[in-house]
């Protein structure tokens, strides 16, 4: 399993940097960690193996042909990459079940491991996977000792209905060891923090789950006739067809994030080059930004609309004329009253480009509602404002106070702290407060205090 897909929720530049490494960097050897950490993986696995099918008692004969066809059989299956999630699956359960039953237990994982390699034998005589990647197809044969364990302790060799105990523990232990030599040559090879693994692994896991009893039926059925197992082929033909158009469909998303990124870098280029401060205050109000977001565990759609956001917070300033925008001093009513139309501006500008920005529109149209209800344009008051928003807000006000200006000097990080402390729950968010202090604490320099300050007009 690799992950790369996140289509419930938006794509990130880490989710696309994983997808473009699997599709476009199989041709490229393993290095450094990753190589270690595989090549540990496999070793391991190997062992184990190799000791199982010497030490369990074979419960039946090794009929050869029928091993070399259970073999294949898993092959062809494996080659069926299914984007679900957060990555991708192969339907290997369908013959892994009934291989269960129908060779030594013992030789099974070996088997499998042989049949995983031999599903990427194509494109490694092609040149499109290089040979250290047969490691990754070791180590994912891991999934097969747990219910071989199970089953050789419980003395199961029959597919029956009335041994589902031992059945479902036998399916636990394939999903716990699965799960943790994958979280651990995850975390070891890809950098995936440990706590990352449930969700990346959860859809994964309920695929294998589904399958198991269509697996057991085949295993029923080959029982009688060891051969029928190859009967699921048309299955994984079914299943390919599907998976090609879903893939299809990463790819097409995957092309459209970029292009919505690419959109809102250029938007962001364009107004630093229309003023140069609001162009660098939007840069700096985005890792910020998205510190308190991941601090607030928000969604990694509701991540990218912080990030989106936070850098076009200020894009309608574009339409805002330039004696306003630079004036040294404080602003008039009247001025202050053009000022105030740069968030509609800034929504009218992302409707136009559509699609995901519509929706950062959104955001960037609230970005200066007061939690008390005294903000523009359309005085939202607390719960009303979008979480978003009220991010971008309180991280962009205290950008601004900790940032020389012309007409005053920079607050230092202890009087602007007191400042959003003040003013939480009437101007800002009371949770985006504590939740930015929070950040602050961890890391005073999050907030971009270090350096020479910049001096630039309003």
């Amino acid at each position: 399993m690799r992950i790369f897909d996140d289509l419930r929720s938006g794509l990130t530049p880490a989710v696309e940097e994983l997808h473009q490494s699997w599709e476009g960097g199989r041709h490229e050897p393993l290095r450094g960690r990753e190589l270690a950490a595989e090549a540990l993986t496999a070793a391991a696995f190997l062992a184990v193996a190799i000791a199982l099918a010497a030490l369990l008692p074979a419960e039946r004969d090794f009929d050869a042909p029928l091993a070399l066809t259970l073999v294949a059989t898993y092959a062809l299956m494996a080659r069926v990459h299914f984007p679900i999630g957060y990555g991708f699956t192969i339907p290997t359960q369908i013959v892994l079940v009934p291989m269960l039953f129908l060779v030594p237990l013992g030789a099974v994982p070996l088997l499998v491991a042989a049949g995983m390699v031999l599903g990427g034998l194509p494109e490694y005589v092609r040149g499109e996977r290089h040979p250290t990647r047969a490691l990754a197809a070791i180590g994912d044969s891991w999934h097969t000792i747990g219910p071989v364990v199970v089953l050789s302790a419980a003395g199961v060799t029959e597919p029956k209905l009335g041994e589902w105990p031992v059945l479902l523990a036998a399916l636990a232990a394939q999903v716990v060891v699965d799960n943790v030599v994958a979280s651990l040559r995850d975390w070891a090879g890809l950098g995936v923090p440990l706590k990352l693994q449930s969700q990346l692994f959860g859809w994964v896991t309920l695929v294998d789950v589904l399958l198991s009893p269509v697996g057991l039926l085949v295993a029923m059925a080959a029982v009688q006739d060891p051969y029928a197992v190859v009967l699921v082929l048309p299955l994984a033909g079914l299943l390919l067809v599907f998976a090609l158009e879903r893939g299809a469909r990463v790819r097409q998303a995957i092309e459209l994030s970029r292009a919505y990124r690419g959109t809102t870098l250029l938007l962001s280029d364009v107004l630093e080059v229309d003023d140069e401060y609001t162009g660098f205050h939007s840069r700096s109000v985005v890792s910020l930004s998205v510190a308190v977001s991941d601090a607030m565990g928000l969604s990694s759609r509701q991540r990218r609309n912080v990030e989106f956001g936070a850098l076009l917070h200020d894009v309608g300033k574009i339409a805002v004329p330039k004696e306003i925008i630079n004036k040294p001093g404080p602003l008039t009513d009247d001025e202050w009253l053009v000022i105030k139309t740069h968030t509609i501006e800034g929504q009218k500008m992302l409707d136009r480009v559509g699609g995901l920005l519509s929706e950062v529109g959104r955001i960037v149209r609230s970005s200066h509602e007061k939690w008390d209800g005294s903000g523009y344009p359309d005085a939202l008051a607390g719960e009303a404002i979008p979480v978003e928003s009220a991010i971008v807000a309180c991280c962009d006000a205290f950008n601004a106070m900790t940032t020389d200006r012309s007409y005053r000097a920079a607050m230092t990080l202890d009087e602007a702290i007191q400042e959003l402390q003040a003013n939480a729950g009437t101007q800002f968010s009371p949770a985006v407060v504590e939740t930015l202090m929070r950040v602050l604490t961890a890391d005073p320099l999050a907030g971009g205090a270090r350096g020479p300050r910049i001096a630039v007009s309003a």
